[in-house]
């Protein structure tokens, strides 16, 4: 599932910021995806991708 992404001009700085997020703390990384995706809702969906079946747990 894919709750959150950046689009990049080039990828050396698209590398650059994965490995600055990376090393974030991982509360850091949940208020990153909720300003932009509160409901955590599928995010390939709007990129032409079908969903993704629920896991049962």
């Amino acid at each position: 599932m894919l709750i959150w992404y950046e689009q990049h001009a080039t990828m050396e700085t698209a590398i650059l910021r994965e490995k600055q997020i990376k090393k974030w703390i991982r509360q850091w990384k949940i208020n990153l995806i909720e300003m932009e995706n509160p409901n955590w809702r599928d995010l390939a969906v709007d990129l032409g991708f079908p969903t993704l079946p629920s896991r049962k747990l």
